[in-house]
């Protein structure tokens, strides 16, 4: 039967490719940019007439049409004789002339500003603005704003705003999807240290006021703000989101023009500063940056100021923590007396190797003159005094009157756009290639048939040349932007010589589909590396004209020097993890050094003078030392930060407390998901509390689902019924290959029998669940190996599938172009007689737990029922956020602390009702052999064709074995198999209704 099924789908494969190729390929129109680009190519190729094929060659409609890019639109719009409009027009932010349906926005007074829009903005929706424009032309749109606060909770809001904005009811090109609109912050300074004398992150603080910006895409792809074409006539401007904002004003302008610096320095007064003081200031004392996400950082350079000496301290700012292009960082310095003055500073520019970096350049609110709209640092491996210069090598000069000035830098990729741009469209081309050859060959190699693939199917070589001459393009392009070879560049040429020997024989391509397929992957990862711009910086020197600069590289012996004393200063003894405290609760955290100081400070800050106990926070390493330190004899209070199944492996061991005897232990028990303490079940007592909690949700892009026609599947028979109209538009739905457990839990089986003695795998639910999980792969051809959902996902490859709590957090940050184009829905489910669709599923959890031999039980768990409290956990992640950003969102376990989190209602509404689905594997003696096992019989089912009733009788068999075997180890099983006690494990068969209350209807 599924060989048959096979056959018919191969059949129906190649029908349609056989009409594509009749019809010839069907691509969109040419983009004015790559145009441009086919004229390059063509004087730098032997084939012209090739070169411009490449130029015709874009997306394919295969996989969706997107609108171009800025990039491409401006061209055309220069090359149709467009030129920069006149005359300024504004907008009163009350003035809107329609919204959406959702009523929530008003107009009002707000922060001494009348004639204001007050846009609560819960939800996605829109407003909209008109405007009647005199002369047809470009123009720049600037939004006056106030990150608006209906709730005022202003402090604990870090996201920017990202508005959608269409004239006319389009997206004059893709960029306009998310236009983003920053807060302000400010660390607290100066910063606290610890009892090691250690720097604490400061706490970044935001600054309310009124903002004027530009509208800039998302990661500042492009220098100069962008640009819109407004014919003379009404047009009507829709602002759509769903972050709250008040919007003063919409400015639109002619766009900024930039004079060179030889116009600028001619204008200079040549007044000199006679004094000849040097302005010095730190770079990790911001005055202002427009991401939590920017932080100070720790160096140990002899000239970095101040001096770490043995200590930890944040003397430098930026590096990997200042490289997302549009996050910017001011500093305020103040002139002794008007004169010319010459800008350096020290900087450390060595994350991506031979990567050059990009900053914009602000003096005072201003771009003084366009060599500082892109601004090159190379690549270097150590410190450098970096004096504002030309490309000779001649210092810039700027003239500053007596008094307070500001120095502005944004992080920008804008030299390498082209290539970014040129990546995607041809990893689109290879996409295009490897679908054609999967439905030509029915995605097997055969190497031993015979292709006609020029005479029969010339597009595909055609399309290959195509790729080719975009790579050619794309070199050149990274070559001119870097200055010198990097990865980027050579990873360009390796394809190149790869494409090379493809179209050396092309009667032989089909025998190279995985190849070819893999490089999607290398091309379409490049954009990862080149939208990144790290920048490293110490101090600053304003030095007058005429005034030697500053010594700002430490010398050989400097740096020998600061190398020995180091090593020494290594071996000083600051802390030890075994140093149990006898006078506080000692408590060892998994976690990184950040996590660990600011459960310190908040311990210090709010548990300590409300309890009178002291604590003492711990970095643990690496979790093998429990293991060590347990047979030491040397244990702490609490652990925290372990996986889910480590506390089972001690407490079998008799190591850990049995939180069940404390009396209050039920209470606590409550608050958490039912199916999520059962990994902590052993033998009668529970043995760890969950702290991190990570979910499974159904992703969807709503503008491919829209396209083809398809709504949101709520089963699993929905997802069937929508697989073909995907998988023949070239998409496909994906499933994590590893996720038993959902389709176990949701076919009504389980892992283990009640008493917990051996597995329930051999019930026919279970056969049912496992059928399910690999006839996904065999018989509905969902991708088996998929090396990044993330990726696909974003490029529209797969527009719909399984995913989990790293993958939101990525698309929040990382992918502000489908702002307000993706959403999440619960898990598919199986329909139940009653009507409810079951949505069992897990997620992972980190847990906390307590030895048994501490003397300090009562207060180890009055302390870990606090950590755990909803009021602690919000504060935590909130504080967590604030210090670093989105990436940072905390995972509680608290279905009350998740609540209170900055999370959207309707998202915040989807994770709840799959929460009340969440049920883990218990962990009796021997489970660790189910993962393994099962994972087994999928390889056997899947990849090499065994019938799945026998695949999975021989993983019982297994898991049978190997849970004997232990369980006589642990006294549960006699040696002669006798059973002696069983486990009787506790049994979830119902949703949890305690995230009832918590559901906004």
């Amino acid at each position: 039967m599924q060989r048959t099924r096979t056959k018919n789908k191969r059949a129906v494969v190649a029908v349609v490719l056989a009409v594509s190729v009749l019809l010839g390929p069907t691509f969109v129109g040419p983009s004015p940019l790559q145009s441009a680009f086919a004229d390059t190519a063509a004087t730098k190729t032997p084939n012209p007439a090739t070169s411009a094929k490449a130029a015709d060659l874009t997306t394919s409609s295969m996989f969706g049409k997107f609108e171009p890019y800025f990039a491409q639109t401006l061209a055309d719009w220069t090359t149709k004789g467009y030129a920069p409009g006149s005359g300024s027009y504004k907008i009163n932010g009350a003035d809107i002339s329609n919204q959406s349906e959702f009523k929530q926005a008003q107009s009002g007074s707000y922060q001494g500003k009348d004639n204001v829009l007050l846009w609560k903005s819960e939800r996605d929706n829109w407003v909209e603005y008109r405007v009647r424009v005199d002369k047809a032309g470009l123009y720049q749109m600037n939004l006056q704003y106030y990150p608006y606060d209906p709730n005022n909770t202003s402090s604990l809001n870090r996201r920017p705003v990202q508005l959608a904005v269409t004239v006319d009811g389009q997206f004059p090109y893709r960029e306009a999807r998310a236009i983003v609109f920053r807060r302000l912050f400010k660390d607290e300074l100066p910063a606290k240290v610890d009892f090691k004398n250690d720097d604490i992150r400061p706490r970044s603080v935001s600054i309310n006021q009124w903002l004027d910006e530009p509208f800039r895409d998302s990661i500042n792809s492009y220098s100069e703000p962008l640009k819109f074409y407004l014919s003379a006539g009404e047009h009507t401007i829709r602002l759509a989101g769903s972050e709250p904002i008040a919007i003063g004003s919409i400015g639109i302008t002619p766009p900024q023009q930039f004079v060179d610096y030889k116009q600028y320095a001619a204008q200079l007064p040549a007044t000199q500063a006679s004094s000849g003081n040097i302005v010095n200031f730190q770079a990790e004392e911001m005055g202002t940056k427009n991401d939590v996400a920017i932080q100070m950082v720790v160096n140990k350079d002899p000239l970095s100021v101040p001096l770490s000496q043995g200590n930890e301290r944040f003397n430098t700012v930026g590096g990997a923590r200042w490289q997302t292009g549009g996050q910017t960082v001011s500093w305020t310095f103040e002139a002794p007396e008007s004169g010319r003055y010459k800008i350096a500073m020290r900087a450390l520019q060595n994350t991506l190797t031979n990567m050059a970096a990009y900053r914009t350049i602000m003096i005072d609110g201003k771009v003084p003159f366009r060599e500082l709209l892109e601004y090159k640092f190379p690549y270097v491996n150590k410190w450098k005094g970096i004096t504002l210069s030309d490309e000779a090598g001649n210092p810039f000069e700027f003239y500053f009157e007596k008094g307070k000035h500001t120095i502005t830098m944004i992080a920008t990729s804008s030299p390498f756009q082209t290539v970014i741009i040129q990546s995607e469209e041809t990893t689109n081309l290879l996409r295009e290639v490897t679908a054609e050859l999967k439905a030509l060959t029915g995605a097997v190699v055969d190497v031993n048939r015979t292709w006609k693939i020029e005479e029969e199917f010339p597009e595909l070589p055609e399309k290959l040349r195509a790729v080719r001459e975009r790579l050619v393009i794309m070199a050149d392009e990274q070559l001119k932007a870097n200055g010198k070879p990097d990865n980027v560049y050579q990873t360009i040429q390796s394809v190149q010589r790869d494409l090379d020997s493809y179209l050396r024989y092309p009667n032989e391509i089909p025998y190279h589909m995985d190849s070819i397929a893999s490089l999607q992957e290398k091309i379409g990862g490049l954009r990862e590396t080149l939208i990144k711009s790290p920048l490293q910086l110490d101090q600053f020197y304003i030095v007058p004209t005429g005034t030697a600069m500053p010594k700002m590289e430490a010398n050989f012996f400097e740096k020998s020097k600061a190398t020995i004393v180091n090593f020494f200063l290594s071996f000083i003894k600051k802390e030890d993890i075994t140093d149990i405290d006898p006078d506080a609760l000692n408590v060892w955290v998994a976690r990184g050094r950040d996590f660990v100081n600011l459960l310190q400070e908040l311990s210090d800050e709010l548990y300590t003078p409300q309890t009178g106990v002291r604590v003492k926070v711990n970095l643990l390493a690496d979790e093998n030392l429990l293991i060590y330190a347990n047979a030491a004899g040397i244990t702490p209070d609490l652990v925290l930060g372990q996986p889910q199944d480590k506390s089972i492996d001690f407490a079998m061991r008799g190591a850990l407390q049995d939180l069940s005897e404390f009396p209050d232990f039920e209470k606590v028990k409550n608050e958490f998901a039912p199916g999520a303490l059962m990994p902590f079940f052993y033998n009668k007592g529970y043995y760890a509390l969950p702290e991190t909690q990570q979910f499974k949700v159904m992703f969807y892009r709503k503008d491919i689902m829209e396209q083809l026609g398809l709504k949101i599947p709520d089963t699993w028979d929905e997802v069937y019924e929508m697989l073909p109209t995907l998988q023949q538009s070239g998409y496909n739905f994906y499933v994590p290959t590893g996720d038993f457990i959902t389709f176990i839990y949701q076919n009504s089986a389980d892992f283990f029998t009640k008493d917990g003695m051996q597995t329930a795998l051999s019930t026919p639910e279970a056969f049912k669940g496992f059928k399910q999980w690999t006839d996904l792969f065999n018989i509905y051809d969902l991708e088996k190996s998929v090396p990044n959902f993330y990726q696909h996902f974003r490029k529209g490859y797969m527009p719909i599938g399984v995913a989990d709590y790293t993958t939101y957090i990525q698309l929040a940050v990382a992918a502000p172009e489908l702002t307000g184009w993706w959403g999440i829905a619960p898990l598919p489910g199986i329909k139940q007689p009653d009507g409810t669709v079951a949505r069992w599923s897990s997620g992972g959890q980190t847990t906390a737990f307590m030895y048994k031999n501490s003397q300090k039980k009562e207060d180890a768990w009055e302390y870990m029922k606090w950590l755990l409290s909803a009021d602690t956990q919000e504060r935590y992640g909130m504080d967590l956020e604030s210090f670093n950003g989105i990436t940072f969102r905390w995972a509680t376990a608290n279905v009350e602390a998740f609540t209170r989190l900055p999370w959207s209602r309707e998202d915040r509404n989807v994770i709840l009702e799959q929460w009340r689905w969440y049920k883990e594997m218990a962990n009796p003696p021997g489970a660790y052999f189910v993962a393994r096992e099962l994972n087994n019989a999928w390889n056997r089912t899947v990849v090499d064709g065994m019938n799945y009733r026998e695949s999975l009788e021989e993983a019982v068999v297994n898991i049978d074995r190997e849970m004997v075997r232990k369980e006589q180890e642990f006294g549960f099983v006699s040696p002669d198999g006798t059973v002696l006690h069983t486990l009787d494990l506790p049994q979830v068969t119902k949703p949890w209704e305690g995230v009832d209350r918590f559901v906004n209807k």
